[in-house]
C-alpha cells in the first residue's frame, strides 16, 4: 500500500491561505501569492493544459508530487469553497470545470450525502460524510497501490495528522508573509515528532520533507 502524504505549500508565517476568503479569493487576501512558485513550472501547467512553464528544480518537485498519487482526500472548502446542502452551493461541481487536475479519484468530506460525480479526463469526485478515517481507508482502496494526498485545506490536514493517518510531511514554504489568514497547524494539536528527509530551495520556494515518526 502507499503512503498517505500531506503536500502543501505554506507561508514563512505558517498560513496556508490569507484572511477574509471569499468566493471570489478562496485563499483570502494575497493568498494567491502562495502558489506562484509552482503555477510558474512546466510540471503544474502542463497537468493544468496550458503550455510553457519553467523546467528547474521546482518543476521537479512539483512532478515528483503529482506522480506518485493514485488518489487523493480533501474538505467542502477546499473542494467548492461552500456549505450547507449541495443545491444551495454555486460551485457544487468544484473549481476546476469539467477537467479537474487530478485525473485520478478524489474523496471529499462532507456533512451532505451526494453520488459520485465522474468528470472529464479521469478525475471522480466521491462525497464522504463518515469521517477523516474512511476517506482515507476509500482513497487508498482506490489508489491502486500509490500514494493519497491529504491535499487539504488545513482543518483536514489536521484532522488527519490528530488520527495519525499521516506517513509524510512534504511543506513548500513560499518567501510570503501573510500577516494573518488559515494557520497550517492550528492551535492545540497533539505533539509529532517528524524526521527531516529532505531540504531543497530555490529563489521562489524552500521545499521541506519529513517522515512523520510513529
Amino acid at each position: 500500500m502507499g503512503k498517505t502524504v500531506v503536500d502543501i505549500t505554506m507561508s514563512l508565517d505558517g498560513f496556508v491561505a490569507g484572511p477574509n476568503p471569499t468566493l471570489q479569493e478562496p485563499l483570502g487576501k494575497n493568498g494567491e501569492q502562495l502558489h506562484e512558485w509552482a503555477i510558474e513550472t512546466q510540471s503544474w501547467r502542463e497537468r493544468h493544459g496550458v503550455e510553457g512553464g519553467e523546467s528547474n528544480a521546482d518543476s521537479e518537485v512539483v512532478e515528483e508530487a503529482v506522480s506518485s498519487v493514485g488518489a487523493s482526500v480533501m474538505g467542502r472548502k477546499m473542494f467548492s469553497g461552500g456549505s450547507g446542502p449541495w443545491e444551495n452551493d454555486p460551485r457544487s461541481h468544484g473549481w476546476w470545470g469539467d477537467e479537474p487536475p487530478f485525473h485520478s479519484p478524489v474523496y471529499i468530506l462532507t456533512h451532505h450525502a451526494r453520488e459520485p460525480e465522474e468528470m472529464e479526463g479521469g478525475t471522480t469526485f466521491h462525497f464522504v460524510t463518515d469521517g477523516i478515517e474512511a476517506a482515507v481507508e476509500r482513497a487508498h482502496a482506490a489508489s491502486g497501490g500509490r500514494d493519497v494526498a491529504v491535499a487539504g485545506g488545513a482543518s483536514v490536514i489536521q484532522q488527519a495528522l490528530a488520527a495519525g493517518l499521516i506517513d509524510e510531511l512534504q511543506i513548500h514554504v513560499a518567501p510570503l508573509l501573510l500577516g494573518g489568514g488559515t494557520l497550517l497547524f492550528g492551535e492545540g494539536g497533539k505533539p509529532l515528532g517528524l524526521e527531516a528527509t529532505r531540504v531543497l530551495s530555490s529563489p521562489k520556494a524552500t521545499h521541506l520533507k519529513f517522515v512523520v515518526r510513529s
